[in-house]
């Protein structure tokens, strides 16, 4: 079992409406930045600014109001100054992106939104899927950690512990550049890189009060997240009486496949019970028999 070591790597990757926000800042002091509060120190054509992090970590980086225009992108600062784009190739093209103002960004693979962006976006819906399952006290497995929202709406909902599993570090390192991210650093929350797949396998029997499963779609490439295999799997670290959300899309949306259909029989065949499709939250909510 491999734990991820989430620290900030020295950047800071900025949306547009946040600079902007700096600029403002200048001469008051202080800004919020997402969950933080940052020190601003006005420098010529830019600022300073300075931030504590959980578990002791500090940031700082140089803003520079001149590179930054309105765009979906976001733009990395370090203490050199801008730095470039929150946006790279490696195998495929990630990056992060905005969706509105005084909203958390999103995440984006191949041009692929990997949070919902509408009705409040990402981390209202973060919140809706946690509320679905989890309550305070409770020792949380946080399938798919992405930018790490849900993991966050875990938190602030009280859970004792989460274990959150993520594959792909392309994804973790845009996450440690992204403030909106910088909960994942609590010292309630451990990140585990692999295949969610192989990694449950070394949790232990019954360990988890709820189960938040939020894997990529549904293709050939991903489909041992959605197969009965891995639900027998899950039915074993949850408790009894345990509750797991399961994100499934939109049902029709795929048509070669009725996928909640088929998830929720599955889920059956596993020992679950299936309350049902909370089309809100585009996913089946089950209890461990």
């Amino acid at each position: 079992m491999e734990f991820y070591e989430f620290k900030p790597r020295s950047f800071i990757a900025l949306q547009w409406w946040e600079v902007e926000e700096v600029r403002r800042s200048c001469g008051l002091g202080n800004v919020n930045i997402a969950w933080f509060k940052f020190d601003v120190e006005c420098r010529d054509s830019g600022a300073l600014i300075r931030a504590r992090l959980p578990q002791g970590l500090r940031l700082e980086a140089k803003v520079e109001f001149s590179v930054v225009e309105e765009s979906r992108s976001l733009y990395v600062f370090g203490l050199e100054g801008f730095a470039g784009k929150a946006e790279f190739y490696s195998g495929a093209y990630y990056k992060l992106a905005s969706v509105s103002e005084g909203m958390p960004p999103t995440l984006e693979i191949n041009g692929i939104h990997m949070h919902r962006v509408v009705n409040g976006g990402p981390m209202v819906d973060a919140a809706k899927k946690a509320a679905a399952v989890v309550k305070r006290g409770y020792r949380v497995l946080d399938v798919g950690t992405g930018l790490g929202y849900t993991a966050e709406a875990s938190l602030a909902r009280g859970a004792s512990l989460i274990y959150t599993v993520e594959v792909d570090e392309n994804v973790l390192l845009l996450a440690s550049m992204n403030p909106w991210s910088w909960r994942l650093y609590s010292p309630k929350v451990r990140v585990l890189k692999g295949d969610a797949f192989e990694v449950i396998d070394d949790l232990e029997e019954s360990s988890f009060d709820a189960v938040i499963h939020d894997p990529p779609r549904f293709m050939d490439s991903t489909s041992h997240l959605y197969s009965l295999e891995f639900y027998l799997k899950l039915r074993k670290v949850l408790r009894r009486g345990g509750k797991l959300y399961h994100y499934t899309g939109e049902p029709g949306r795929n048509r070669r496949i009725n996928l909640p259909g088929r998830v929720s029989r599955l889920l059956r065949e596993a020992g679950f019970q299936v309350v049902g499709y909370r089309e809100d939250l585009l996913g089946i909510v089950a209890r461990r028999l």
